[in-house]
């Protein structure tokens, strides 16, 4: 059996990713694929409890090093429980955020060591990644203007712009490192510029185009 497509979404507050994924799957699926969507953290019912705990502003004292291991004990779960299955029986998976996020968030942002996060990777998934990763990107302050019209924000939301210019940074240099892997789309764009860029990203992976 053919091994199923891996599509990661990244992005910063607020560029748009929850509108991407519907208009994604929605033509992935037209195209007689079947497709599984899953997020991080979450996806299983252990990385959504720990989704609870990193996203509640109760744990604001939760360190960078517990953050860290809380996002790869969910991810490996995901990877075990939902993505590998999916992909070994030749079904596609659509995944909101994957391990570019840790270099992002916990490496950029939190200032955890990129070694650190890279002994992790390979040791929680093995060394997974995403056939294809599309970086939404737009500036901070624009996704955070759309962030906050999203009601009452969540313990990553409150952190102060440098957080996000650095998580931002951290992004683009990662698709910089990985031009064959990444797709940067520029998020500023309206929902239907957006939707068509992607399309035309992951247009290879079917071997035709959109």
């Amino acid at each position: 059996m053919t091994r199923g497509r891996f599509i990661s979404l990244e992005g910063g507050e607020g560029a748009g990713k929850s509108t991407l994924l519907a208009g994604l799957r929605e033509y992935i699926e037209q195209q007689g694929i079947d497709l599984v969507q899953t997020r991080e953290p979450g996806g299983t019912a252990l990385g959504e409890a720990v989704r609870s705990i990193v996203l509640d502003p109760a744990h604001r004292g939760l360190s960078g090093e517990s953050e860290l291991l809380l996002m790869f004990a969910a991810r490996a779960q995901l990877v075990r429980e939902v993505i590998e299955p999916a992909l070994a029986a030749g079904r596609w998976v659509l995944c909101d955020r994957f391990t570019d996020a840790s270099y992002a968030y916990q490496g950029g942002g939190r200032g955890q060591p990129v070694a650190r996060i890279q002994a992790l990777e390979q040791w929680a998934t093995e060394g997974l990644r995403p056939d294809l990763t599309l970086l939404l990107d737009l500036p901070v302050a624009t996704g955070r203007a759309r962030a906050a019209g999203r009601g009452e924000a969540d313990r990553i939301e409150v952190e102060a712009d440098a957080f996000f210019e650095r998580v931002r940074a951290s992004y683009r240099q990662r698709a910089a490192q990985e031009p064959d892997r990444f797709r940067i789309v520029d998020a500023s764009q309206s929902i239907e510029a957006v939707l068509r860029a992607s399309l035309a990203a992951i247009a290879p992976l079917f071997e035709v185009s959109p």
